[in-house]
């Protein structure tokens, strides 16, 4: 009980087979109508709960309609309407940089590629890995976010602590066609079960493969402090 299979490849298929069938019905928990809807919102997720980015998005994409309407918006106004998320004075000046490069770049449309993605404001390679999945719906990669992080690591998948490192391992371990909702399997046993805090293991589907298993193990290799 509480331990890894006999490979990281057999313990990564065994954590995916078993987390699908637990969470059978997986979606992206952002609220949005289009590509730069997504960009905002997924800027705006940055160290911030889902929840509370669709709180505040629900009358953002009400009172802005398209690129121009950010890049031509007040600073102070656009961070007073994002006031409850954090860092909500960088995060409205990325959002207005992002869409002046988006409209005099890119013609007004939000890219497709990693590479011009990751050159707007407020961008790295989780938010273009999200965008480019759920918006253009092209997987190029894991997206690597707080639970894939932590859950990765708590499971033994993983040893490396950056999600750069992470995720290049990630995309040796797990099935192509699983990359994109590998993420989300993890995000939703992270919710549900395995939290950062108080995991409840006695209850987790992942148990008695799982090295960092309170009801066995002293060690969380999350963080690799005891429990």
């Amino acid at each position: 009980m509480g331990s890894t299979l006999d490979s990281t490849e057999a313990q990564t298929l065994a954590v995916i087979d078993r987390l699908y069938d637990t969470y059978p019905d997986l979606e992206i928990s952002l609220h949005f109508s289009s590509r730069l809807e997504l960009l905002i919102a997924v800027i705006l997720s940055a160290q911030c709960t889902d929840e509370r980015v669709n709180t505040v998005t629900a009358d953002l994409f009400e009172k802005y309609d398209g690129p121009a309407d950010y890049a031509n918006a007040d600073q102070e106004e656009l961070a007073e309407d994002l006031n409850s998320v954090t860092y909500y004075n960088n995060k409205a000046s990325y959002i207005r940089s992002a869409c002046e490069d988006i409209i005099e770049q890119h013609d007004g449309e939000v890219p497709d590629t990693m590479d011009e993605l990751t050159e707007l404001a407020g961008v790295g390679r989780k938010t273009a890995n999200v965008v480019l999945q759920h918006g253009h719906e092209i997987v190029e990669g894991v997206v690597v976010d707080t639970h894939v992080q932590r859950l990765s690591r708590r499971l033994g998948i993983t040893e490396e602590e950056r999600p750069e490192a992470i995720e290049t391992e990630l995309m040796e371990l797990v099935p192509e066609d699983d990359w994109q909702w590998y993420t989300h399997l993890l995000i939703s046993h992270g919710r549900e079960t395995c939290t950062a805090i108080n995991p409840d293991c006695e209850e987790c589907v992942l148990e008695d493969i799982c090295p960092s298993s309170k009801v066995d193990n002293d060690v969380d290799l999350a963080s690799n402090e005891a429990w």
